[in-house]
């Protein structure tokens, strides 16, 4: 009787845990703890996209984030068509945890773009700020890539020296994924 107890509490947990794999979410935020080049153990919290294949990299105090995921549009202008149409694409937002409506801090923007799409703003026949440069590329992976929106700083909101800090240690490490995801439309 108890052998029969085992082997159905073993086959039970294995379900569970493979149905819990098979939908794992398409964001998540987890430690850990690397060892340095220096031989220093550095703590990171890590914030996972497997929608679209990345992994960023946080301090600690960045514990306990928030992430917006929204579609925008640039606006494609087309050789030869005097008005421009609309070209959706991925923006992510992640916020730091203390930040709020009354006092904002500096959140880390990311653009997700499709290689085609990449190609038609680095042309400058999609253009998705108003501003007079484009976005930065911070990496890429088979389908998309990555890009930090250009002037994302020029609000000067706190905490945005620590973004700029946490940006120059290629916090950004893309990965391959199965199944791209469609590019969002409105």
């Amino acid at each position: 009787m108890t052998s029969k107890l085992v082997s159905a509490l073993a086959l039970l947990t294995l379900a569970l845990h493979a149905s819990t794999q098979a939908q794992a979410p398409s964001q998540s935020q987890t430690t850990v703890v690397k060892k340095s080049p220096h031989g220093k153990l550095i703590k990171s919290i890590v914030y996972i996209n497997r929608d679209y294949g990345f992994r960023f990299y946080l301090p600690p105090s960045w514990k306990g984030f928030s992430v917006l995921v929204e579609p925008r549009s640039g606006e494609l202008y087309v050789k030869g068509q005097e008005e421009s149409k609309p070209e959706y694409y991925e923006f992510i937002a992640i916020e730091h945890p203390r930040s709020t409506e009354a006092n904002p801090r500096q959140d880390i923007p990311i653009m997700v773009f499709t290689h085609e799409q990449w190609r038609l703003v680095e042309e400058g026949t999609l253009e998705v700020s108003a501003a007079p440069i484009g976005p930065v590329e911070l990496g890429r992976n088979r389908e998309y890539v990555f890009a930090l929106p250009p002037r994302y700083n020029y609000a000067f909101e706190t905490g945005y020296e620590e973004v700029e800090k946490i940006l120059e240690r290629d916090s950004l490490k893309p990965f391959e994924i199965d199944t791209p995801r469609k590019t969002p439309k409105r």
